[in-house]
């Protein structure tokens, strides 16, 4: 079982790193209770050791326990090898933040950010003291902060998730979708007689559409394509993919379609998902 206890200043980006963590495959509690920390083993235990990392978030917000309960951070880390990430800021780049975030500092009764950071600084004190990674976030951006995680704290290999959907454009187009595409310009195989009441599922629809000039050269700069933006999207920080490609009924070839990119996109080892939404209709 793999531990982390993640702290820091608020604005200093802990939300951004949890998330992050959690893409990364952790099992993640915010804001948990030092209290609770002594008995989370034996709550772990009854998961049946399903659950092989975990991040928890221990900061100024439930301050009323810090001194009565720091001990048990302290016999953590030293028992069971747990570990102590502590996200630093400047007051700068915290109050810019606490401005264009509109957020009020946990701290109530500060009369302005900054001696209320100065207040949490002194409280949070002895975590950045026993901390095993302090990391100065000042100069990262969000994008920049959840690459450092995924890199650090996830696999190696670890690609992004894609998500390929095909749809009938005569029933509406995917709100979840990132990228949405049309392929109504190919064959329709609904005009073929024998092909009508088939899918794109079917062998015989597949092979019809592949027959066609304009898939050939479609298909091609399509995977090309898709291919070329994957890495970018993955540069900015997404952890998954949405690609919606559609047709009139959604039921030919959007379908197919669909399936020749996946098959694709996992010879070229991306981990991708595939959804027909409108192919029994």
């Amino acid at each position: 079982m793999k531990t982390v206890i993640l702290s820091g200043i608020s604005g200093s980006g802990k939300t951004t790193f949890l998330r992050a963590l959690e893409d990364a495959g952790f099992f993640c509690v915010d804001n948990f209770p030092l209290v609770l920390l002594e008995k989370f083993p034996e709550l772990l235990q009854l998961t049946g050791n399903k659950i092989s990392k975990c991040a928890l978030v221990v900061d100024i917000r439930e301050k009323d326990f810090f001194e009565d309960w720091k001990h048990l951070l302290i016999d953590a880390k030293v028992k069971h090898g747990v570990e102590i990430i502590f996200l630093e800021s400047s007051d700068e780049s915290v109050i810019k933040r606490f401005k264009e975030t509109r957020r009020s500092h946990p701290i109530l009764g500060a009369t302005n950010v900054r001696d209320a950071l100065k207040e949490e600084r002194r409280l949070l004190g002895w975590i950045k003291e026993i901390a095993d990674n302090i990391i100065d976030t000042s100069h990262l951006t969000l994008h920049e902060l959840r690459r450092f995680v995924l890199n650090t704290y996830g696999e190696s290999d670890l690609k992004m998730r894609i998500n390929l959907m095909s749809f009938g454009s005569a029933y509406g187009l995917p709100m979840e979708a990132d990228m949405v595409l049309d392929v109504r310009f190919l064959p329709n195989p609904y005009f073929v007689d024998e092909l009508r009441e088939k899918t794109g599922l079917s062998h015989e629809v597949k092979e019809f559409i592949r027959s066609q000039v304009e898939y050939t050269e479609y298909f091609d700069m399509l995977s090309k394509f898709v291919l070329y933006l994957i890495p970018l999207y993955e540069k900015e920080g997404k952890s998954y993919l949405t690609i919606s490609i559609g047709c009139t009924g959604g039921k030919h070839r959007s379908v197919m379609v669909v399936d020749s990119l996946a098959e694709h996109l996992r010879e070229n080892g991306y981990n991708v998902s595939t959804m027909h939404r409108d192919v029994d209709r």
